[in-house]
């Protein structure tokens, strides 16, 4: 079914750093009728809105690249918000699918659904055997309810809903704002920001102020308001400060062959071929989506700075939580499944700088 470039597939979520280049993939590849909604158009949260939408547009397959989401110190202080919002939309747009006779639904979840002290690099069949990481502790909840529900419906109901849970994302359309970013675009941010204090270079500083403001604070306001919020998220001239100590190891892959990943798995891969025939119990049927390569926080931030061109000094603040010292996916089943990622870290750190320039000068014409 998914071969005919004409069917209706929507993208939840288009506007995001995964969903965006999922449409963009999926255009690229000839399939021409795919669709999306912003959150200003469409708020998935709301049950008779999502409805109506299924109602009007009958989409045959859908991509859950939309989520409530953040870094650890959103996932830590927001933890209400990130259980509920999760929740409410997996439950309205999984729900419609099912009720509109989609044919192909791919869910977007996270490997953070795996216990803190996973043994590395993590199978997807660890799912649910120790505690999670308390910090995203409840989004994780969330997505593992997400991947539950695609699986339940595919066992009760003979539905084809497939699960692809990704490592840590970053590339082009992501989320740069200091208080709630992941953490490699964070990084790039703070020691971007305190490359051009370093530099006395406050054009530049204002420009990016006036994209992203923190807290409030924009380029209309004035050096010592900006250098006084800047200090507060560890940016200075001489020193850029980071969270907890570097030491943790993290798994990263550059979102457009996230992207590909899926769009292969949408196209290629049905829920029979995410399980052993002949298995008493049916279940992790998820797909691991990394490279399963990982490297330091430090290194990663190290990698950063060069890339830059920083020349002040890195610091670590060590009481600030470190998070799960390791996240390393075990990708067997996906590689089986016939895909393998192509950009290593430097490159993608190299293509996402240039791109995070690139935003901030044509935003400023």
């Amino acid at each position: 079914m998914l071969s005919d470039k004409n069917i209706k597939i929507y993208v939840a979520g288009h506007r995001g750093l995964v969903g965006s280049a999922i449409m963009e993939n999926l255009k690229s590849r000839g399939y021409h009728n795919v669709i999306g909604r912003t959150h200003k158009e469409l708020d998935l949260m709301d049950a008779a809105a999502v409805k109506a939408f299924f109602d009007q547009e009958q989409p045959q397959a859908v991509v859950l690249a939309a989520a409530h989401v953040g870094g650890i110190v959103a996932n830590n202080r927001y933890r209400a918000d990130f259980i509920y919002r999760n929740l409410q939309i997996q439950q309205n747009v999984i729900g419609e699918s099912f009720r509109h006779g989609v044919k192909k639904l791919l869910f977007l979840g996270s490997t953070c659904i795996y216990p803190r002290e996973a043994p590395q690099p993590m199978k997807e069949e660890y799912l649910l055997t120790g505690p999670l990481e308390y910090t995203n502790e409840p989004y994780a909840i969330a997505k593992i309810a997400g991947l539950k529900m695609c699986e339940s419906f595919n066992l009760q109901y003979g539905t084809n809903y497939i699960a692809v849970m990704p490592t840590n994302l970053y590339g082009p359309n992501d989320n740069f704002h200091l208080e709630n970013s992941h953490v490699l675009p964070a990084m790039i941010r703070k020691v971007h920001l305190a490359k051009c204090l370093y530099e006395n270079d406050w054009d530049a500083v204002r420009r990016d102020i006036d994209l992203r403001p923190v807290e409030g604070v924009d380029g209309s306001c004035s050096n010592a308001e900006i250098t006084a919020i800047l200090a507060k998220y560890g940016i200075a001239p001489h020193a850029v400060t980071l969270w907890g100590s570097g030491a943790p190891m993290r798994e990263f892959l550059w979102s457009k062959e996230m992207a590909d990943a899926s769009v292969h798995v949408l196209l290629n891969v049905d829920f029979a071929d995410t399980f052993a025939c002949g298995d008493t119990e049916v279940r992790n049927c998820h797909i691991n989506v990394g490279t399963g390569k990982e490297i330091s926080i430090g290194e990663c931030a190290c990698k950063i700075i060069d890339e830059i061109g920083y020349r002040g000094e890195l610091l670590w603040d060590r009481s600030k939580p470190d998070g799960t010292m390791r996240k390393l996916t075990d990708v067997s089943k996906l590689h089986a499944l016939g895909w393998h990622h192509k950009v290593e870290i430097d490159e993608g750190i190299h293509r996402l700088y240039r791109w995070y320039l690139k935003g901030i000068c044509i935003n400023h014409l």
